[in-house]
């Protein structure tokens, strides 16, 4: 069985069939999801979706991204949800130097600020790291959480070890899938086997075979075999590995 360890379930993407995802999902092998919030806009849809679906379970942040509407009670609110649905970690949180138009002290603030919500809960977090590893790196440092997961990981490998210093799995998902991505593709192939979990990211990142078309859940076993291929493994045991992984840095095992 698998995990999708970031998967935005509650998107407007699959409103449209999103039982129908689910089942084909559950069809696929892929027993349990992570659905990760962006904002406290959607604090709510990712709870519903957690509660409707067996094996769905919630992580709440304010994404990067969606800084610039958040306000300082969305920290509050962060942390009464935390409170009452006991999400399995934060996120999804994190820094963007890749986006126009942006604010990096307003990223920074709250990146600080759930990273000390994540501290004081003892709950890992899920990061989004786009051009900002080492900035992303200096603030785990500085304020040190459980663990957690890199999500979408497209850094070195002395960045990678970094990570995995401070107790992170690294996420590799649909991006692995293309022959091009050598640099991904290596990593997934030589990184310590441990240190890796799986992901879709659906509806975004989707794989080789359907770019430009909506991810879905249900790929996770394929974007699997992809990494049993890199590593010469078999698909049971990528599958069987990548799992535990997960579930030891979310359990904080």
């Amino acid at each position: 069985m698998w995990i999708d360890t970031h998967c935005h379930l509650d998107a407007a993407e699959f409103d449209n069939d999103r039982d129908a995802v689910v089942r084909a999902a559950v069809a696929a092998g892929v027993s349990q999801i992570v659905v990760p919030a962006v904002e406290r806009a959607n604090f709510g849809a990712v709870a519903s979706v957690c509660r409707e679906y067996s094996g769905c379970y919630a992580a709440y942040g304010i994404h990067p991204m969606y800084v610039a509407p958040a306000r300082e009670e969305d920290l509050d609110a962060l942390r009464e949800i935390i409170a009452r649905e006991h999400p399995v970690a934060i996120g999804e949180i994190g820094l963007d130097r890749f986006i126009e138009h942006r604010d990096d002290a307003e990223q920074e603030f709250y990146f600080k600020a759930q990273l000390e919500i994540a501290r004081d809960t003892g709950l890992p977090v899920l990061l989004h790291v786009r051009r900002a590893i080492d900035q992303v790196l200096k603030h785990l440092r500085q304020i040190r959480v459980v663990g957690g997961i890199a999500h979408a990981f497209n850094g070195s490998r002395q960045q990678a070890d970094e990570f995995i210093k401070l107790g992170f799995k690294l996420g590799f998902g649909g991006a692995m899938t293309f022959p091009r991505a050598n640099r991904i593709r290596e990593l997934a192939a030589t990184l310590p086997l441990e240190s890796i979990v799986l992901e879709t990211d659906a509806p975004d990142i989707p794989p080789e075979w359907l770019s430009g078309a909506r991810n879905s859940p249900d790929q996770l076993p394929r974007i699997g075999a992809a990494l049993a291929e890199l590593r010469g493994m078999s698909i049971a045991d990528i599958a069987n590995v990548t799992k535990m992984n997960a579930w030891t840095v979310l359990s904080g095992r």
